[in-house]
């Protein structure tokens, strides 16, 4: 059973005879949005993120979000509350996800939810004619990430991935500085996320709340009893939902890496950490440290998560540094820069996204409204070429912090083909490429 037929065949079970519309076409329009060209949206996951992707698409012009979607009617019903008093308007709730790809209104599809949803989802949507915003991590594992490169292509879909520095002004400069030769020839880039992570203590298994679909929050992944370790956000610290801060806030910093040193997927790979701190429910190491090395391109990354106290590095704690023969650049946070040259480390070119470039102009602002604008734009002209964080983004960025994740959890050096996307001479390695889904939440082999 494909895997869009076993969507359609859980809603033929599921629609009462009144909703049997619900059950759409397996392709929709690409082209026909809504009245006077009118882009509506539907935003999934409605509890972090989710938050600012209504409000970005509400700040685009002629886009409206007509659906909030997410397996915890409480939490949708706050948001239908606070949307209302917003924007003035209402908004349809559905927990779902199914019933909303499959709504032939809706035109672009916005992917917040956990970790091990995000892939899944944008391959249904692709399926299903819908243009796609999806969060980082783009996946869970490298196989289904290749697969939702896959779908973008099959189906001629626009997928933005949330690479949001991307869209920063301020930090495409630093790009080009780089591309230039400002800090002359770059070898090294280093991924920093010193984020304050206290205690998640334990707080044992529990029955399921009134208004929460547990089986649809589980989705793909293993379905364990419910407990409040992992609903809400705390699903990040555990393996079968989440990846890990490398792969949470890391990956603006994983993408940034690669786009700097102009990279894609490393040959060698080794990874150290652990929980140092706490005696609480995380599976995932609070501090890790994953180097990547690219030695047929003379380039390496390294890679740092830090829980609590700390010192900065360069005046950043999330963020990255570009080491050149010349000097070194510093990116700190989404939306600034600053470069230092030489042996004594001179101050050189720095800029932040709002701020006068070096020519004089206004670099304009970037963040999450930025790349939605981008998104927008690319939606309208139906041109993934001008996506800042193209499908391939969230494959590639994601792929890194997973091998670092499959290192930590190996404890050797492991050597990896970026052109076959498997590990040499290493099965079991390979098993962590891919993973089990439950039975009508497969990743379809051929998308």
């Amino acid at each position: 059973m494909t895997n869009d037929s076993s969507r359609r065949t859980f809603l033929k079970k599921s629609a009462i005879a009144s909703s049997a519309a619900i059950v759409a076409p397996t392709i929709l329009s690409s082209n026909v949005f809504g009245a006077n060209d009118r882009i509506n949206a539907a935003v999934l996951g409605v509890n972090g993120r989710g938050k600012n992707h209504i409000q970005s698409l509400m700040n685009q012009e002629n886009v409206q979000v007509t659906t909030l979607c997410d397996p915890d009617m409480n939490l949708l019903k706050e948001r239908q509350k606070q949307f209302k008093d917003t924007y003035k308007k209402d908004v349809a709730l559905e927990q779902d996800l199914r019933r909303v790809i499959d709504d032939p209104d809706i035109d672009v599809i916005s992917i917040a939810s956990p970790n091990h949803w995000h892939a899944l989802t944008t391959i249904w949507a692709c399926q299903a004619g819908k243009d796609v915003y999806v969060e980082k991590p783009g996946s869970h594992n490298i196989w289904e990430g290749r697969k939702m490169v896959e779908a973008a292509h099959k189906y001629d879909r626009i997928v933005q991935h949330g690479v949001q520095l991307r869209s920063s002004p301020a930090v495409q400069e630093a790009i080009q500085l780089i591309r230039d030769g400002y800090i002359g020839n770059v070898y090294m880039a280093r991924g920093i996320v010193f984020r304050w992570r206290p205690s998640i203590g334990d707080k044992g298994f529990s029955p399921v709340p009134e208004g929460i679909d547990y089986d649809l929050w589980t989705g793909p992944a293993p379905k364990r009893p419910f407990t409040r370790n992992l609903v809400h956000y705390n699903w990040h610290w555990h393996w079968d939902y989440g990846n890990g801060d490398v792969g949470n806030q890391g990956i603006h910093e994983t993408d940034l890496c690669m786009w700097g040193l102009d990279v894609g997927l490393p040959t060698k790979i080794t990874s150290m950490g652990g929980k140092f701190l706490w005696d609480d429910a995380k599976e995932v190491p609070e501090v890790l440290t994953s180097v990547y090395n690219y030695p047929e391109e003379n380039k390496i990354i390294q890679f740092e998560v830090r829980p609590w106290c700390t010192n900065e590095e360069g005046g950043a704690t999330v963020g990255n540094i570009f080491y050149g023969d010349k000097g070194y650049i510093v990116v700190d946070g989404y939306d600034k820069y600053q470069s230092f040259l030489g042996k004594d480390r001179t101050p050189g070119k720095s800029g932040a996204d709002g701020g006068p470039s070096a020519s004089g102009m206004d670099r304009g602002a970037g963040g999450t409204d930025g790349h939605f604008a981008n998104f927008i734009e690319a939606v309208r002209k139906h041109d993934a070429s001008i996506l800042n964080g193209p499908v391939e983004t969230a494959h590639l960025s994601s792929g890194l912090a997973h091998l670092g994740n499959i290192a930590y959890k190996l404890e050797r050096v492991l050597t990896f083909n970026p052109k076959s996307e498997t590990f040499v001479n290493d099965p079991e390695a390979d098993e962590m490429l891919k993973r089990n889904y439950r039975e009508g939440f497969e990743v379809p082999e051929i998308v």
